[in-house]
């Protein structure tokens, strides 16, 4: 493993002066869009429409409810500028996503082989402002559930590069569940990158830590999977969710697909960490 620090210590030889910028700089670029989720032919009871509305009460994404003449009940589709983006189960949603919390995923209850639903992986170039526990039992579960589907989608590829950012390395120590994710993904011909502040060090992990304090390395919330040879039409895809803690307990993020976009990220993390 390698080691990188990023430490105000007169000790510690200093890093080249990198351009102004920060992570929520990324914010910026994304262009305004618009995405709503429909139920379709819902037979479920009321109280999942609710679950579905509490956990998307707050975002820019717009709920409706349609009854269609069509084959399936029970469905939920995303509409994308006008136009339908993914069609999902509803109660897939609901058993991976409306029905879940966020330690399932902290000790391994949730497999990490347990796909994420199309409905909310195309959710992508959406910036979403996430609210934590207790605020809200769903809304940052989003971050986590998207986290564990771009490691999953490194972790398939087995080649490229995935650089993560957990505020806190002991996360990496203490999180059951995580600490297995980064053990699966050290264990392929994956380029591993951890960064976070250095509280607890995860020796074992066979991978370059990053340790540092500002508040970057505090606040950021990153998972960037970039594929070996750069993204093709018929090779991995290219990656990335980038949030930014703004206030306790409070997250402004977005996650992408786009190849430069992800390139861009990914090179910031690599240049400015």
């Amino acid at each position: 493993m390698v080691y990188i620090t990023r430490l105000s210590d007169p000790r510690i030889e200093m890093v080249a002066d990198v351009p102004q910028s920060s992570i929520r700089d990324f914010f910026a670029d994304l262009a305004d869009a618009s995405a709503s989720l429909v139920t379709v032919n819902r037979t479920r009871p009321e109280p999942v429409r609710d679950l579905l509305a509490d956990a998307f009460a707050t975002q820019s994404v717009e709920l409706s409810e349609r009854t269609l003449p069509t084959d399936g009940d029970d469905l939920l589709a995303l509409r994308k500028d006008g136009e339908i983006a993914a069609i999902s189960s509803l109660d897939r949603v609901m058993q991976s996503y409306l029905l879940v919390n966020a330690d399932q995923f902290r000790t391994s209850t949730r497999a990490f082989d347990d796909d994420v639903p199309a409905v909310l992986t195309n959710l992508d170039e959406t910036l979403f402002d996430l609210r934590g526990y207790p605020a809200s039992n769903k809304e940052k579960l989003l971050l986590v559930l998207i986290s564990r589907h771009i490691e999953r989608m490194a972790y398939e590829a087995g080649e490229g590069t995935i650089r993560s950012t957990f505020q806190r390395l002991s996360r990496l120590v203490d999180e059951f569940g995580t600490r297995q994710v980064y053990e699966r993904l050290s264990g392929r011909t994956l380029d591993v990158h951890v960064y976070g502040v250095p509280d607890e060090s995860p020796t074992w992990l066979d991978a370059t830590i990053h340790r540092g304090t500002s508040d970057e390395y505090r606040n950021s919330w990153c998972v960037v999977y970039r594929p070996a040879n750069g993204a093709t039409a018929d090779g991995p895809r290219s990656a990335a969710l980038v949030a930014n803690q703004y206030e306790p307990n409070r997250w402004r993020g977005f996650w992408t697909y786009d190849p430069e976009r992800v390139a861009r990220i990914d090179d910031y993390l690599e240049r400015a960490f």
